[in-house]
């Protein structure tokens, strides 16, 4: 079970960050995030499952609870991984700006979202 970057939070925070992304139902095998392109969007994955693939090969699944294209946009870089979706998925569409914003006016997820993004850079 991936820990919920959620967790870090308290609930009026949570609330917040929920409420400033737009919830979407994406398709199996839909990629919403590519290798080497630009940081422009984050997803927190809150039903279903992806595979996180660098070089077409899989480093990772992630499941409710994970945020995914968030390293990118913290450490400014472009993509370091592809996101295929193993199942149906529900997420929450966070724009760069949104992720930006709430970073800065949530410090609890600020701490949280530079902590995912410093494993995944150790992963690499």
């Amino acid at each position: 079970m991936t820990e919920s970057i959620l967790d870090a939070l308290d609930p009026a925070d949570a609330r917040r960050v929920l409420a400033a992304g737009r919830t979407l139902t994406l398709p199996q095998g839909w990629s919403p995030i590519a290798e080497r392109t630009p940081a422009d969007k984050a997803y927190l994955i809150t039903e279903g499952e992806v595979s996180v693939r660098r070089g077409g090969v899989e480093i990772a699944t992630l499941g409710p609870g994970a945020v995914v294209g968030e390293a990118a946009i913290v450490n400014r870089t472009l993509r370091s991984a592809t996101v295929v979706a193993l199942t149906p998925l529900e997420v929450v569409h966070f724009t760069r700006d949104t992720i930006e914003e709430l970073v800065e006016q949530v410090p609890s997820f600020g701490a949280a979202i530079r902590a995912a993004a410093a494993g995944r850079l150790e992963g690499s």
